[in-house]
């Protein structure tokens, strides 16, 4: 009974009664539904959003030796669309936390070794469960100093500098660009660029690679054809008029969206038609992709942030079967639109100012 109301509170005994289930059924459903049967889960949440029952977190703290608190950096707000794919990993990631039981610990470090630090803070001071990384690259120190102290860890990204690293959920670009210079091969183009970030980048080689796998199942020349460049849409428009000028060039894979923007700058410059007359393609997907008409490969986010929880529970609470820090690669999935369609409606272009 609340003293303050004198109304009678529910407690997991009385859901457990009123769902028709075992107070650790119910227990199982607040802190490890994946133990439960779908039916039964319904059942028991049913009740509980029935009757309000709301756990008390410092008992069940106590009686888990655990927080239920999930680390993870947040960067600093980039210009352009850069960040969109990761504010919707993040906005995902936390739903999926909520879902099963946990909350999510933002925080923000200057750097790899600042990110460190901060782990090591988030650790002693507020008893924080696991680790989700983003922004994986190579030499990347974060995930070896969690292992080292055995914490549980999720990165959405590969750990580039170790190809049989685990515990990781990603997007297989390769097969994301492979699918879009596939689609521009069957739209009739033999000379198809590649706009990507510079060599070194895990993620850009990861996606150059596939638009490269493409060509040469397809017999196509690739000499001169691809740029590494910072992810900048202005910059992104000059090389891409050099490419299309110079070198005969009538198609465009681009390792993201921001680059494909500069890319339809180019044509719209030359006084071309996107799609009738240079297909160009994205990648992300980005909300101002599906605005303007352009071709994107869409990464599955939800199901990377859901497979990142499902990663941290297993190494939390393993069950039987469980591999624990079983990698996860994803598909990504091709949108195509009037970006890359020779004979349908044309993409509308967006203005992009020329570097400085």
């Amino acid at each position: 009974m609340d003293p303050d109301d004198g109304v009678e509170r529910p407690t997991l005994a009385s859901v457990a009664a009123l769902a028709q289930v075992s107070k650790q059924t119910v227990s199982n459903v607040l802190n490890a539904p994946h133990l439960v049967s779908g039916a039964t889960l319904d059942r028991v949440r049913a009740v509980i959003d029935e009757v309000g029952y709301r756990p008390l977190r410092a008992a069940q703290q106590m009686r888990s030796h655990r927080s239920q608190l999930i680390g993870i950096r947040i960067d600093p707000v980039r210009e352009g669309l850069g960040g969109i794919v990761l504010d919707q990993f993040l906005h995902a990631l936390t739903r999926s936390a909520e879902e099963s039981g946990h909350r999510m610990v933002l925080f923000t470090a200057d750097g790899a070794e600042g990110e460190v630090a901060a782990y090591d803070e988030l650790v002693a001071g507020f008893a924080v469960d696991a680790f989700v990384l983003t922004g994986t690259s190579h030499g990347d120190p974060r995930t070896a100093w969690l292992r080292r102290r055995r914490l549980p860890v999720a990165s959405f990204g590969r750990p580039w500098d170790d190809p049989t690293g685990r515990s990781w959920v990603d997007t297989d670009g390769a097969a994301g660009t492979r699918a879009a210079t596939e689609h521009l091969v069957a739209q009739g183009h033999t000379r198809i660029a590649f706009l990507g970030w510079p060599v070194g980048s895990g993620t850009g080689d990861d996606r150059r690679s596939g638009w490269l796998g493409a060509m040469a199942s397809a017999g196509l020349p690739v000499a001169g054809l691809d740029a590494g460049l910072p992810d900048d849409p202005a910059v992104a428009q000059a090389a891409a008029l050099g490419l299309l000028a110079a070198r005969g060039v009538t198609a465009l894979v681009c390792a993201s969206d921001s680059l494909a923007l500069g890319a339809l700058g180019a044509v719209q410059e030359l006084g071309r038609r996107p799609g009738a007359d240079v297909g160009v393609v994205g990648f992300d997907d980005s909300p101002v992709a599906a605005a303007i008409g352009l071709s994107s490969v869409a990464q599955p986010v939800a199901a990377a942030a859901a497979a990142c929880i499902d990663l941290l529970r297993a190494q939390l609470d393993p069950g039987p079967g469980d591999d624990v820090d079983e990698p996860v690669l994803l598909a990504p999935r091709l949108v195509v639109r009037a970006s890359s369609e020779r004979g349908g409606p044309q993409a509308v272009v967006p203005p992009v100012l020329p570097a400085p």
